[in-house]
């Protein structure tokens, strides 16, 4: 850590322990397991209208309560779930957003046997590769794309709820559908490396 610690990093992961870890572990990594896909389906969907930092301090709690994201789980949840998830002090509790979640899961149960995995889906609004942005400041990286509003009426259409296009991107950016570290992060380099290595599994 000492030497991440002189590294530069993109200004919104200094704040935080749990931000920086985040940053530097995970943030724009290409995804392509289903479980941690619909993870981040429900986590980004949870922070409508909160940081992400809320989020991250109620992850833990989230894999818990939401038994590991296991999409076919959480399909199944019922009346008694929600009521146990709304007493979860753990958790958003916002019945929206916990109904969402089952809403999700059911439906991306559905896209998964239509297309033999989310993942499969998911990837090709950016033609199955991740888009290379290079951006210096964080006021030049949007909010939404055209690519994140395909997404997003795609979903929609679909069934899915809590997937806005904000919300789509912020997923996109989560799961390395686009590599939006600055240019002078020093993850940049290291996440396109990665998308690289994933393009050569994942043709």
């Amino acid at each position: 850590m000492e030497v991440n610690s002189v590294m530069k990093r993109c200004a919104w992961a200094n704040s935080d322990p749990l931000l920086l870890k985040y940053h530097d572990e995970e943030w724009g990594v290409p995804l392509h397991d289903d479980v941690k896909l619909f993870e981040f389906l429900v986590l980004e969907g949870a922070q409508a209208g909160l940081s992400w930092l809320t989020i991250l301090k109620k992850r833990h709690n989230y894999q818990n309560a939401f038994d590991s994201f296991d999409p076919e789980k959480v399909a199944g949840y019922g009346s008694r779930d929600v009521n146990r998830l709304l007493a979860d002090a753990g958790i958003v509790r916002n019945r929206l957003k916990i109904r969402s979640a089952i809403t999700n899961a059911r439906r991306f149960l559905e896209v998964k046997d239509e297309f033999g995995s989310f993942d499969r889906y998911i990837w090709q609004f950016t033609e199955s590769k991740p888009i290379q942005h290079r951006f210096r400041s964080l006021s030049a990286v949007p909010a939404r794309t055209r690519e994140s509003g395909q997404i997003s009426s795609a979903l929609r259409k679909r069934g899915f709820r809590f997937v806005g296009s904000v919300i789509c991107y912020s997923f996109m950016q989560a799961v390395g559908m686009v590599n939006d570290h600055l240019t002078t992060c020093f993850r940049y380099k290291e996440v396109r490396l990665q998308h690289h290595s994933q393009l050569r599994k994942h043709p």
